[in-house]
């Protein structure tokens, strides 16, 4: 089954395979199979294609897949031209939500360790 360009899997159960989706979570998942009355249990490839139907057009209602990462990345870049302070800090590549950047940063600044004992080394190699 390809709902907005996605092909679920056929062996998995639908409330696993609907949030491979993008813009799809676990309970929107199983409140989309709860509005068209189909058990959560249920894999991909016992669905009827009045069934299969139902799910596309409920799930298609939603803002999903490459509408969402359209729209999320016209966010980032209106934040970013009109300068406000989450603008600048995803343009520099940093957390934007508030996070602690002393250690706890290591995906966003690259991997640097920036303490006393490498300071140190290269103080030793020069």
């Amino acid at each position: 089954m390809r709902i907005a360009g996605v092909t679920l899997p056929d062996n998995k159960q639908l409330a696993y395979s609907l949030p491979l989706i993008f813009g799809i979570g676990p309970t929107r998942a199983r409140d989309i199979l709860k509005q068209v009355g189909i058990a959560v249990t249920k894999k991909g490839s016992e669905l009827t294609a009045d069934e299969e139907q139902k799910i596309r057009a409920l799930a298609e209602g939603f803002t999903i897949e490459g509408e969402l990462r359209r729209e999320i990345g016209q966010n980032i870049k209106r934040l970013k031209d009109i300068r406000s302070a989450r603008g600048d800090r995803h343009s520099r590549g940093l957390p934007v939500r508030g996070q602690r950047t002393k250690t706890n940063s290591r995906t966003r600044r690259g991997n640097v360790r920036k303490t006393m004992t490498s300071g140190r080394r290269t103080l030793e190699k020069t």
